[in-house]
């Protein structure tokens, strides 16, 4: 059985996935549906995307009424550990936003940035994450980005 882990650098921790549903999983994507442990006015539940090429997690966050509330994506690194089928997700801290206007806002560099004063990051890992960021904004701004949408609804719709 594949296990998920969700390891975050601020604050420091790696928790595992253990309730999030596996809906579709192939060499480049690795599909979840989940719901909040808390949920809150502005999200209760959603899906996600695993975009194990490009070091991306895309995920759709619902409201309780399932309406959309917005798309949130992760900048992520991705290991794999063939022994024990389990993948470990680091968040490299960058994240981007669309809003259902279409605005799109970048996000937690500030973390990013203090992740790199304190040694949390690796300058390795700093680069990376700013070289996946700048790919997910290619994408999103050259309206490429619906690819990726019609990949998480063909698995979550």
């Amino acid at each position: 059985m594949t296990t998920l882990l969700r390891k975050r650098l601020i604050p420091c921790e790696c928790i595992p996935l253990k309730d999030d549903t596996i809906v579709h999983m192939d060499d480049t994507h690795i599909i979840t549906t989940w719901k909040t442990l808390h949920p809150k006015e502005e999200f209760s539940h959603g899906c996600s995307c695993y975009c194990l090429n490009e070091g991306w997690k895309i995920s759709r966050f619902y409201k309780p009424d399932g309406s959309l509330a917005y798309i949130y994506c992760d900048i992520i690194h991705t290991d794999y550990d063939a022994v024990t089928d389990t993948y470990t997700f680091t968040d490299l801290l960058a994240d981007v936003i669309i809003e259902n206007s279409g605005l799109v806002r970048v996000v937690d560099l500030d973390e990013l940035a203090d992740a790199c004063e304190q040694g949390i990051i690796s300058n390795e890992m700093l680069t990376l994450s700013l070289r996946k960021l700048n790919s997910l904004l290619n994408v999103v701004y050259n309206q490429e980005f619906e690819t990726y949408m019609d990949v998480l609804k063909k698995y979550t719709d």
